[in-house]
């Protein structure tokens, strides 16, 4: 076999790596490199990139280290008995990658998974070498999101939280017969023993650092997971339902939802096409109404429908008003902030600015229209001291009226 080049070689796990969704970077501790001290910092004087006001790092170098592996989950396109172009990088190629990138201002951060080879603790062993190099040897102050491996020791993903921004734990499945249906080499229990494990030392490096200076960062942004949809038949309900579970038990900054894509040579036990796109998005709605929103993932899961998937022509949001109509119309001049947040099409954004807006004058829809960005969703839904919809939210219409109108796009 011809020995590959540095380009192929990027190529081919770079494009490995496009299956994980779970490479976002908010809420990372702030570092810069006032002084001349230290490279890769997206806070301070001189830097040439941007850091987004949510706390996002805007581009990361997203790859594996390699994708051979010696485990064999159905859904993955780098499972052992998959036929794909294998490739694999040292620890040291990782960090020259990553900073080259950096110094052409392409990246300002790295995340980094692996395919298992050889065993979970060397490979584990090799993600945290990269990150270590990065840290102490060129003093990389950008950010790092490792992916870990739940079958590694403690020690060594213990070892990655030292130096990683953010570390995460792929749960894959939502569900346990899945799982064992599926992926085979792997244990729920051990998955989230890890995801324990995590969540623990990141609670006592927090308090570490409120009595000791200079205690250890132990992953500073957190940890995350991410759950396939479609590869197996968990509904959206049960998978709502452990994506709260795992919010509350864990700790995690974040839910990733990824829909299962055909890949070549797949395993009989799959799907043979795989489920609208639009389900993972649906999914994320559904994660926001838990997390900003105020709802209840009771609550999510009776917006769904009889089968327990959300309905894809409407958000969640306005699926869970038309099934509770008897709460509407709320009003906007009277109403708290909790029931203002549930009305369909007003944001976290809107809700503040009608709350502050009411503070000086009662607001009309005219008002109300200004603070949001369509108001034709809104009516049928509040009342204003011009405004009441009357017969309009009972319509048995109402749904077809405010569902978005897809299009069938032509191919030629």
């Amino acid at each position: 076999m011809p020995q590959q080049s540095l380009r192929q070689r990027l190529e081919i796990l770079a494009d490995a790596a496009k299956y994980d969704a779970s490479c976002a970077s908010s809420g990372t501790a702030k570092k810069h490199s006032l002084g001349g001290k230290g490279i890769g910092s997206t806070e301070g004087m001189g830097i040439c990139h941007a850091y987004a006001p949510d706390g996002r790092c805007i581009s990361l170098l997203k790859i594996l280290l390699t994708n051979h592996c010696i485990f064999d989950c159905h859904y993955c396109i780098n499972r052992k008995s998959s036929n794909v172009a294998r490739a694999r990088f040292t620890p040291q190629e990782v960090v020259d990658l990553t900073l080259n990138f950096y110094r052409r201002n392409y990246i300002e951060g790295l995340f980094l998974s692996s395919g298992i080879v050889r065993s979970a603790n060397h490979t584990m062993e090799q993600l945290v070498e990269v990150a270590r190099i990065l840290r102490e040897e060129h003093d990389f102050r950008g950010y790092i999101h490792l992916k870990t491996i739940p079958e590694a020791d403690a020690e060594i993903i213990h070892a990655a939280g030292l130096y990683a921004d953010r570390v995460s734990i792929n749960v894959e499945l939502p569900t346990q017969a899945g799982l064992t249906r599926l992926a085979p080499d792997k244990n729920a229990g051990q998955i989230e023993g890890a995801l324990a494990r995590t969540k623990a030392r990141i609670v006592e490096a927090k308090d570490e650092r409120k009595r000791f200076r200079h205690a250890p960062r132990f992953a500073p942004a957190g940890q995350s997971t991410q759950m396939i949809v479609g590869a197996d038949d968990a509904s959206d309900s049960a998978i709502i339902g452990k994506a709260s579970r795992l919010y509350g038990d864990f700790g995690l900054r974040r839910v990733y939802y990824s829909a299962f894509s055909p890949i070549p040579d797949a395993s009989a036990v799959l799907p043979l096409k795989r489920p609208p796109l639009l389900r993972e998005h649906r999914l994320y709605q559904s994660d926001w109404l838990m997390r900003f929103y105020g709802f209840a993932p009771q609550e999510v899961v009776d917006a769904a429908e009889a089968d327990g998937n959300l309905p894809l022509d409407i958000d969640p949001k306005l699926a869970w008003a038309l099934k509770f109509r008897e709460s509407f119309p709320v009003d906007v001049n009277r109403a708290p902030k909790e029931m203002l947040l549930r009305v369909p099409g007003l944001g976290t954004k809107a809700v503040a600015r009608i709350l502050a807006s009411r503070r000086h004058r009662k607001l009309r829809l005219d008002d109300v229209a200004r603070l949001t960005v369509s108001v034709a969703k809104v009516r049928p839904f509040i009342c204003t001291i011009d405004w009441r919809p009357t017969l309009l939210t009972d319509r048995a219409d109402l749904r077809g009226l405010l569902a978005q109108r897809s299009e069938q796009l032509e191919l030629f």
